[in-house]
């Protein structure tokens, strides 16, 4: 009897010494694994629609957004499976995570720098889907570098103590991680301050005020409408002769434009007008309002011709004789 209970109270103490040795189950690092890695995937998915949409046919910038929807979708997946768990998987995870925290940063910057000054010869304009996608790149960095900056999980000894890892690398010192995240809660204030300033201070640009100079150019071979200024002029297939389909996000891509009805010398076909809902008069030829498109930086081009875009396709505008 006295036998069985000495291998009881063994049994006993030998399973308390291994749950002691287990290393903590390290909660919040996986939750900051999954939503770092979740912010990462949708950041990816914002710019691939944005890239199909229309931004592919802008130079540089098209590329840049390929590229950014590979390296989110990489650096989300990479934040994901790479186990923080094992010793040897901890370097690794902090350096997929500063990289995530890097790229949601570098990303944000690209944003604010085009919507201020603009970037490659392309100025963005503030709408609520950049916003949206703004915001999101403010909360990968933060959840990323939460995670990069996350103590190492411990085992404990036998007396409850708490016992170094026994590989590398090393727990951070608490003094050390205070003040890591201090930074990096600095950093995030900084960067919605500055996104704030740089969102309230862009507007979406004004309708494109013509009066009487529409004018014709040929791109292509096809002879196509174009305004003052030579800058190719396109149809919503969505519109009506009576009414305009696009505003708010849509008219900040694609700026309508306003005038008087009168025809230019030189431009055959019908001239008009309609009112939009703030009032002013949107020109019409042939019954198609007319817009122009913030991806064309010079005149003579048509990169939004037949893009399939904020709710339908877009065409320049042919000139009939």
């Amino acid at each position: 009897m006295t036998e069985r209970h000495s291998m009881t109270r063994l049994g006993t103490i030998r399973t308390a010494r291994e749950d002691a040795e287990r290393p903590a189950p390290g909660w919040p690092a996986v939750i900051l694994r999954v939503v770092g890695s979740g912010l990462l995937i949708a950041t990816a998915a914002i710019h691939l629609d944005l890239y199909l949409t229309g931004y592919r046919t802008i130079p540089t910038i098209g590329w840049l957004f390929l590229l950014q929807v590979i390296a989110a979708f990489g650096l989300g997946l990479a934040v994901l499976a790479i186990p923080r768990r094992l010793a040897a998987g901890v370097l690794a995870s902090r350096l997929a995570a500063t990289a995530g925290a890097g790229f949601a940063l570098a990303t944000l910057g690209g944003y604010l720098l085009s919507v201020w000054t603009g970037l490659f010869g392309f100025k963005e304009v503030r709408t609520g889907a950049g916003i949206a996608a703004g915001l999101v790149e403010v909360a990968a960095f933060v959840v990323l570098a939460a995670l990069a900056l996350a103590p190492t999980p411990v085992k404990a000894t036998t007396d409850g103590a708490a016992a170094a890892p026994a590989r590398f690398p090393a727990r951070i010192p608490p003094a050390a991680t205070r003040a890591a995240g201090m930074t990096a809660a600095g950093l995030t204030v900084a960067a919605l301050v500055l996104f704030g300033l740089v969102v309230a201070g862009a507007s979406s640009p004004s309708p494109v005020a013509t009066g009487t100079g529409l004018k014709t150019t040929t791109i292509g071979g096809i002879t196509v409408l174009t305004n003052a200024k030579g800058f190719t002029l396109y149809s919503f297939a969505p519109d009506t002769p009576a009414a305009s389909k696009c505003y708010g996000s849509c008219a900040a891509y694609w700026p309508p434009v306003t005038g008087t009805a009168a025809a230019s010398p030189g431009v055959p076909g019908r001239v008009g007008t309609i009112e939009r809902t703030d009032g002013s008069e949107q020109l019409t030829y042939n019954g198609h309002p007319l817009y122009t498109y913030i991806g064309d930086a010079a005149p003579g081009q048509a990169r939004g011709n037949n893009l399939n875009l904020n709710g339908g396709l877009w065409h320049e505008v042919p000139v009939s004789r």
